[in-house]
């Protein structure tokens, strides 16, 4: 089994300066193979692959320009050159959209840096030396592991932060845990998740810490745009570049803090489900790309971060063994009766509690709902529980 490990280092100046390097390599290349392959199939209507771009960018692209493109590690040079061509292959196949180019605001381009010899990635509790980068010292020590078998690691960037993520080969050992009955949740925008046993975990971004953190952000992307107006009515160029970049970074580090706060409230939310030691849990199949065309819910529940909740409680009920269900996006979960398992027809979102017209009760609607699930007996078992 392979696990990943990330934290942020501290780099020189000499080493910032070879990891922008190399990142801006990577983004060039990846992009450049796009459009060579997009070319390629419109003049001879053939696909491209990575391989002979590869080949092709060897020996004849950096001979005639761009010899620059050799400075920096070459392994990292081929990784991006695959990673474009999975993109294509994933579009062939309909598992995404077609490749877009990457752009340097977005910082979604990461350097790979394998293990070519034994003196390569050697992880000490507060260093790990990579290749043609030299010893790189961690901020926070003692989190990467020093007696695992390493594989890779990445190199990224974000909000003028510099973090690495360091691939190793573990042991897959499944934690024996006694198990319980299982457990509905029920997701939503209100609370992100209501629990079939009591639990409720609130909606972290209607928190008061949150709000102030938006209003900040509010106040600092309109002192972007000022300076941008400014900048348009200055001649002979821009007026403040290194203001307007420092404003930039500013922005950056308020976006990097609210996702890392909604990412570690996901992380906590999912730990607590699983150190609740259930048989199974069982989810919903949400239909999220549907809902974010309601305009006055799309920021909601984009907020919410359904997808990465997802896929972390994958892995989770994978490493405990527990056994996760989903049920059909179909499935009347809050029109369903908990008590009697009578359907009702009519029910509006801002009715927030359930009275069933066949036995009298009365129920909050999204525990309703995950009691339903609880209890669902068509279903599609996502983990793999031997």
């Amino acid at each position: 089994m392979k696990k990943a490990f990330k934290t942020e280092i501290m780099l020189s100046p000499a080493q910032k300066q070879k990891v922008n390097q190399t990142i801006g390599t990577c983004r060039y290349v990846y992009n450049l193979y796009i459009k060579t392959a997009q070319s390629f199939y419109k003049e001879t209507g053939k696909y491209l692959s990575g391989y002979d771009f590869s080949k092709w960018l060897n020996n004849v692209y950096t001979k005639e320009k761009d010899a620059w493109i050799k400075d920096v590690s070459s392994k990292a040079v081929k990784q991006a050159i695959m990673n474009g061509d999975r993109a294509f292959k994933n579009f062939f196949k309909g598992l995404a959209n077609f490749p877009r180019f990457k752009k340097k605001k977005d910082q979604y381009v990461k350097a790979y840096f394998p293990k070519n010899n034994p003196t390569d990635l050697i992880v000490e509790r507060h260093r790990i030396k990579v290749p043609t980068i030299g010893w790189v010292r961690f901020k926070e020590y003692g989190y990467i592991p020093t007696n695992l078998n390493v594989i890779s690691c990445r190199i990224s960037q974000c909000a003028n932060r510099y973090y690495i993520s360091v691939l190793f080969e573990v042991k897959q050992s499944t934690k024996s845990l006694m198990r319980y009955e299982g457990i509905g949740v029920d997701l939503g925008i209100k609370n992100l998740a209501v629990c079939s046993h009591n639990k409720v975990f609130l909606n972290i971004n209607k928190t008061l810490k949150f709000k102030k953190i938006e209003k900040q952000l509010k106040r600092q992307q309109r002192k972007l745009s000022r300076r941008d107006e400014q900048n348009k009515k200055q001649k002979g160029g821009e007026f403040c570049t290194k203001n307007r970049q420092k404003q930039v970074i500013r922005l950056q580090k308020l976006h990097a803090r609210l996702t890392n706060i909604r990412i570690e409230y996901i992380r906590y939310v999912v730990n607590e489900l699983v150190r609740a030691k259930p048989a199974y849990i069982t989810i919903e199949d949400l239909n999220t790309k549907g809902m974010m065309k309601n305009r006055y819910l799309a920021k909601s529940i984009k907020e919410q971060c359904f997808g990465y909740f997802k896929k972390w409680l994958i892995d989770k009920c994978n490493e405990y063994g527990i056994e996760l269900r989903q049920v059909s996006r179909f499935y009347p979960s809050s029109k369903l009766c908990s008590n009697c398992g009578i359907k009702k027809v009519k029910l509006s979102l801002s009715e927030r509690i359930f009275r069933c017209d066949h036995c009298q009760s009365e129920i909050e609607r999204d525990f309703n709902a995950s009691l339903n699930l609880k209890y669902a007996t068509k279903y599609k078992v996502l983990t793999k529980v031997t």
